[in-house]
């Protein structure tokens, strides 16, 4: 049985902007810290394409730092992107995942839908779903809004 976490999110942007605030390194790494009153190290490297990686180091020090490497499966701008994400966190706790997300045209923009699969138990995925997407979603919509003031 693998876990899976499913979260969506209206944001005011068209699916060609979401997906690039999404999939563009040098504007994850605006919206990364976008939040933050005192910004840590954030490095990204995407190599947008179907077997390609998207590299991600970030934490609040270089002795704390989080690892996220996601393999490209599937790339159909603007509408679906396919991942498989293994990560790692400073403690050396590493896990794989799969991660799905959509993006759906309609009239106040854009629907995100996020679907990560394989946790290994429940409080990994409820961490994920409380912290890490609604986080990172949190982020996103800023960078959108603050992109179309």
């Amino acid at each position: 049985m693998t876990l899976d976490m499913r979260m969506t999110r209206q944001l005011p942007a068209t699916p060609e902007e979401v997906f690039d605030a999404y999939t563009d390194a040098e504007k994850q790494k605006i919206w990364f810290s976008i939040l933050d009153e005192e910004p840590g190290i954030v490095e990204i490297e995407v190599d947008l394409r179907i077997g390609g990686t998207q590299t991600a180091v970030w934490g609040p020090s270089p002795d704390a730092l989080f690892r996220e490497v996601q393999t490209f499966i599937e790339i159909d701008r603007p509408h679906r992107l396919v991942t498989d994400s293994t990560g790692s966190s400073p403690d050396g706790m590493t896990m794989t995942t799969r991660i799905e997300i959509t993006f759906e045209a309609n009239d106040a923009g854009t629907l995100m839908t996020v679907v990560q699969s394989g946790f290994p138990v429940p409080e990994i995925r409820d961490f994920f779903t409380a912290e890490v997407w609604a986080g990172a979603l949190n982020r996103i919509e800023a960078y959108l809004v603050r992109s179309h003031a």
